[in-house]
């Protein structure tokens, strides 16, 4: 079944859809050396996308690059721990944001990769990186002020490593408030989420499904609670 007809396929059987990117949507392929993005955009625009975060990929074109091709995205980039305020790309993307469905506030944040060393120093101009785990915990604390019930981050920080660089793996283990992590640039296959406990004890889903759009992940939640009748809540990657 072509991705399209799944993601409809999904959406014909359940009521409340996201569907969500952690990154690398440029990813050196023919298409994107002949329309600089601008066909993905298009594509995932025509797919209906939610909510995406960037990845290092996504600056190969360089900044004024990537504005071009998000000119054609109707969906936001959330880029929560890279401050662009001196780059073209400032105002084009969002710190955080929150969507409702089926009465739910779902709250979506995103972190990127350390860009030194990993992206050409003209390709990401005066991007300046924030510590995620520190930028991470804010925004949580900040979304659930603002009444999340569920709290997403699409990182581009990769699964795991070896070293102690940051992860998908340790910003779950130092961080609170966060129900779900999808993340990037690793490609790492997962046949389901890993459960990982968070600072306080309260149990976080991390996600990735490897790369190239090999395979769709999902993941439903069921949330219930005094407001709230039982509700699905499905998140499609």
């Amino acid at each position: 079944m072509r991705r399209f007809e799944l993601i409809e396929k999904i959406r014909r059987e359940e009521g409340n859809v996201l569907l969500l990117d952690a990154g690398d949507i440029f990813q050196g392929t023919p298409y994107f050396n002949k329309y600089g993005g601008v066909l993905e955009m298009k594509l995932m625009t025509e797919l209906g996308y939610d909510v995406a975060t960037m990845g290092n990929h996504d600056f190969d074109g360089g900044m004024d690059g990537f504005v071009k091709a998000r000119m054609f995205a109707n969906f936001p980039f959330v880029c929560s721990n890279y401050d662009f305020k001196n780059t073209e790309v400032d105002g084009h993307t969002e710190d955080y944001t929150i969507l409702e469905k089926g009465g739910l506030k779902i709250g979506v944040f995103g972190v990127g990769v350390e860009l030194k060393g990993l992206v050409p120093d003209n390709k990401y101009g005066e991007t300046v990186y924030l510590d995620p785990i520190e930028i991470a915990n804010d925004r949580a604390i900040e979304l659930k002020k603002k009444g999340c019930d569920l709290i997403i981050c699409l990182s581009h920080l990769g699964y795991s490593y070896e070293k102690e660089k940051v992860s998908d793996l340790i910003l779950a283990q130092k961080t609170e408030n966060i129900h779900l992590i999808i993340g990037g640039h690793t490609h790492t296959f997962l046949e389901k989420p890993t459960e990982m406990k968070n600072k306080v004890g309260d149990t976080v889903l991390v996600n990735q499904v490897g790369w190239a759009g090999i395979n769709v992940g999902r993941i439903d939640f069921e949330i219930e609670s005094k407001r709230f009748s039982k509700k699905d809540v499905l998140i499609v990657k």
